[in-house]
């Protein structure tokens, strides 16, 4: 069955919908950069704790700002005042200090002048009450959930959980996948392919997608175009919760992936896209036991592929729930008229908004893959012009 690009994207979604997560492991804060979480993480005090400094200077009382101000002493992060600011006082503070007792604001040091202990406000400057002081726990409470169950972990949150106490998190297990390359003309890496072999880049390229993806990739041997060693990976990948091919499922003699996965009982969602490139890519699952999907041998429609349909699945069954994939928009710095009948998902670059085609020799073209960060959706038919917003497929 051959559907159209968006259909594709809704088949995958609907399944994606589907997964459950895989179990819960207890690792490490370092660890769990690029996991799912799997707990709440909870403020275990207010935050901040005390109402901090924003900015080098003095706290004031606000409202005396325009008379001379005796300067009591200096306070720093980490310290705090034992007194109270009363009338006609002040104190020096750094960023990051508590707010003694007293003041509530806090005048920027290059705003002042300060002689023989006494500070005096530049002309020209005001000062309301709560100025450069960020309150005793306006950014959580205490008890309050910070960082909820299903985020994926990155800086901004391990951070987050660090300030609040956590030297190690709960997140959902990695779903394993098993990732197949197919074809007589591969070789491993280190070898010397013959006039006309290829090494096998496609797997170390699906690999490193799972693991962004946050999953957990097993390259398997290469399958070479017969049955028997197809149905030989097919049972190997049978043990993974998801099975990724590469190559073999086009229309050719030897595209042998459909003819044994149709054999050992899987069943088809759909058989073909109308995209380019990527046209032949296939998705299904094995009876009750893994997804797999079938993608196209050439590279730049493998990573393609992979990013529209089998990031999202993955990403769900690592617990991230349903979602699809990464798209941002961008204006056309070219005119471009695209193709009828399909959809079309072309190496692009972006700068800033701007997006520009990026010029490659086909799906095979791995340097133009390198020079593009990104890929531009152009749909059925449609003459763009320059300044046109197009969506773009992130990677």
């Amino acid at each position: 069955m051959i559907v159209n690009f968006e259909e594709a994207l809704r088949i995958v979604e609907r399944e994606a919908g589907r997964v459950g997560t895989l179990g819960v492991e207890r690792v490490g804060l370092l660890e769990a950069a690029g996991r799912v979480l799997a707990e709440r993480v909870v403020a275990d005090r207010d935050q901040p704790g005390f109402d901090r400094s924003t900015r080098d200077g003095y706290a004031v009382r606000a409202a005396e700002v325009g008379g001379p101000l005796r300067v009591l002493g200096q306070v720093r992060a980490g310290e705090a005042w034992r007194g109270t600011v009363g009338a006609g006082e002040c104190v020096q503070i750094m960023t990051g200090a508590p707010v003694p007792v007293g003041a509530d604001a806090v005048v920027m040091v290059e705003h002042v002048a300060v002689v023989d202990g006494v500070l005096t406000v530049r002309a020209g400057r005001s000062l309301s009450a709560g100025e450069n002081i960020v309150p005793r726990g306006s950014e959580a409470r205490s008890g309050e959930t910070v960082v909820g169950v299903g985020t994926v972990m990155a800086a901004a949150e391990i951070a987050l959980a660090a300030s609040c106490g956590y030297p190690e998190v709960a997140v959902f297990a990695r779903a394993g996948v098993a990732v197949i390359a197919t074809g007589d003309e591969l070789v491993e890496v280190a070898e010397v392919p013959g006039d006309q072999g290829i090494r096998n880049s496609n797997s170390y390229a699906i690999a490193a997608m799972v693991a962004a993806a946050g999953g957990r990739a097993e390259r398997l041997a290469i399958a070479r175009d017969t049955r028997e060693d197809i149905r030989a990976r097919v049972a190997e990948g049978r043990k993974s919760e998801l099975v990724v091919f590469s190559g073999g499922v086009s229309m050719g003699e030897y595209d042998l992936v459909e003819e044994v996965l149709e054999e050992a009982g899987a069943k088809f969602f759909f058989t073909g896209v109308k995209m380019q490139p990527g046209k032949p890519v296939v998705f299904g699952r094995l009876g009750d036991g893994p997804y797999f999907f079938g993608l196209p041998g050439n590279p730049i429609s493998t990573q393609v592929t992979f990013h529209c349909f089998a990031e999202p699945l993955l990403r769900a069954l690592g617990g991230a729930g349903c979602v699809g994939p990464k798209w941002a928009q961008g204006t056309l710095g070219e005119a471009v008229t695209a193709k009828p009948g399909v959809t079309r998902l072309l190496p692009a670059r972006m700068d800033g908004v701007t997006v520009r085609l990026v010029g490659w020799q086909g799906s095979g073209d791995l340097a133009a893959n390198v020079r593009a960060n990104c890929y531009a959706e152009l749909l059925p038919g449609v003459e763009y012009g320059v300044g046109e917003v197009v969506r773009i497929l992130l990677r």
